[in-house]
């Protein structure tokens, strides 16, 4: 299965593990519930979609790597305790709680979050010494001495053999023990992720044209060759940094990311050639219907890679363009019960009231971040909400202050009312304005390229694939979009589309 299959697989899991009966037991007794073996190669996002899947359940997370593990560390050290046995006192062998329990304990305490998923990554790496234990663990769920807490699900990962030496194949009497999947590097849907975590553009145009070096390792004369979704990630990052700070990007520092020569100067050329189609064409006048014929002219006598390079920068602009729009859509419906409050009455002082929602979205991202389950999307909703709520008390009381002075009534509820309303105003305007930016995409597409070409067809998929658009499309529409999604049958064929799309980029 694909890492996208084994998320659903496992928070299926976990939502089941949880489940309590009538007396508020779990349903399945924690000694029957299977910790779930991840097994798949390095960088492929298993340690990702945790976070993930807590965040979605919002519950809690602690996660290990066992490699930096000894039997002392996940055991616990011994110390010598009194006991007294038929009246003799005895001098008796203790341990002190794992440090992995007590993490749990710790995060539990921190967070107030009761229930959780403990995560241990490359667990058949573990030392020698640990080895024996493990069994024990993940029959018990027990280190040493010390239970793992009620409510806390196991999930393990590994790697292959075949990528790490360190590797110890788990018997049968062990896997008998797990609920074991086996993971493969899939890129269609690693791209929906990185999609939505708006990797670079020409990361994704690359290797839309060359799926075979998403993900590979191979043993040369001269060592290891790798590429890992890990990998291409870092570099995104590493590429946004470079272009702010105008620097110029270089086979070495791709090669400090994506170790494999080939495919490092590969894509060096490429994103050269992406940057040159950037200044190259007038990207801004397609959207505003300004495409003139020598335009025109060129992107039709351009190579196959050109012109995909030329569809995805429009694509990526759309995506970057209704991202930014659903999020500010999707702030404003949740502050708007806090706004109702204050528009109603129910609430008068905008400052104090303010005041105590921003506190809420700090306590949000504080109590997720020590749950472990802070993602960067909870990050930024609760960060433009707490944005909301400042420009909110500014605008609001300086409106007060025109109009009463600075020791007029604060009878604010016209003002709060006449602020929110412009937000939404804002937001019309702008999904109006982003509707006939795409009239004028899809209108020079057709006129560039035809209605039926590759590259619109190339166009409205990755639009409709892409989380931010389609939501787009969804909640305020758009009639061009839906006569070339019609047209060309997209909507239809979504999940045929993600396994053909390769077909279209030959």
């Amino acid at each position: 299965m694909n890492i996208a299959e084994a998320k659903d697989y496992i928070k299926d899991t976990v939502e089941l593990y949880l489940k309590k009966d009538e007396y508020g037991d779990y349903r399945i007794p924690v000694v029957r519930q299977r910790p779930v073996f991840l097994l798949g190669a390095s960088g492929i996002g298993k340690t990702a979609i945790m976070s993930q899947i807590a965040s979605e359940l919002n519950i809690a997370l602690v996660s290990y790597s066992m490699t930096h593990h000894t039997r002392q560390s996940a055991l616990g050290l011994p110390f010598i305790k009194e006991k007294e046995y038929d009246k003799t006192a005895y001098s008796v062998s203790e341990y002190t709680m794992s440090e992995i329990i007590a993490s749990i304990y710790d995060t539990m305490e921190e967070s107030g979050v009761r229930e959780g998923i403990l995560f241990l990554d490359e667990i058949n790496c573990v030392s020698e010494t640990l080895y024996p234990s493990m069994l024990q663990f993940l029959q018990y769920k027990v280190f040493g001495k010390h239970t793992v807490p009620e409510g806390w699900v196991i999930v393990t990962a590994g790697n292959p053999p075949e990528f790490n030496k360190a590797v110890r194949e788990f018997d049968v009497v062990t896997l008998d023990r797990l609920k074991v999947l086996e993971v493969e590097a899939d890129y269609p849907a690693w791209k929906r992720y990185a999609s939505e975590v708006s990797l670079h553009g020409a990361i994704l145009n690359f290797l839309d044209s060359n799926r075979e070096y998403f993900y590979g390792v191979e043993t040369t004369a001269f060592g290891k060759n790798y590429v890992t979704a890990r990998g291409w990630e870092d570099l995104s990052d590493m590429l946004k940094l470079y272009e702010e700070s105008d620097k110029k990007v270089s086979e070495s520092l791709v090669g400090q990311y994506i170790r494999n020569e080939t495919i490092v100067r590969e894509f060096t050329a490429y994103y050269e050639l992406y940057n040159k189609y950037k200044k190259k064409y007038d990207v801004e006048a397609i959207f505003t219907g300004r495409t003139d014929e020598r335009f025109a002219g060129e992107a039709r006598a351009a190579s196959v890679d050109e012109r995909l390079a030329l569809t995805g920068l429009l694509a990526d602009v759309i995506k970057a363009e209704t991202k930014d729009i659903m999020r500010n859509s999707d702030v404003l419906k949740e502050v708007r019960g806090s706004v109702m409050k204050l528009t109603s009455g129910e609430e008068e002082d905008v400052r104090a009231y303010a005041g105590k929602l921003t506190e809420a979205s700090e306590k949000i991202i504080n109590v997720k971040k020590k749950a472990g389950n802070l993602t960067s999307a909870d990050k930024a909703r609760e960060k433009a909400k707490i944005a909301f709520y400042k420009d909110l008390v500014s605008d609001t009381m300086q409106a007060v202050m025109s109009e009463h002075g600075e020791n007029g009534g604060l009878n604010t509820a016209d003002e709060v009312k006449s602020f929110y309303n412009g937000r939404i105003a804002k937001l019309k305007e702008r999904v109006g304005s982003e509707q006939e930016r795409m009239d004028h995409l899809f209108a020079a597409m057709a006129d560039i390229f035809g209605e039926e070409s590759n590259e619109m067809l190339l166009l409205v998929t990755e639009l409709t694939l892409n989380k931010d658009s389609a939501q787009f499309f969804a909640t305020f529409g758009s009639d061009t979009y839906e006569k070339y999604n019609a047209l060309l049958m997209v909507g239809d064929r979504k999940e045929s589309l993600r396994r053909e799309i390769s077909e279209i980029l030959v």
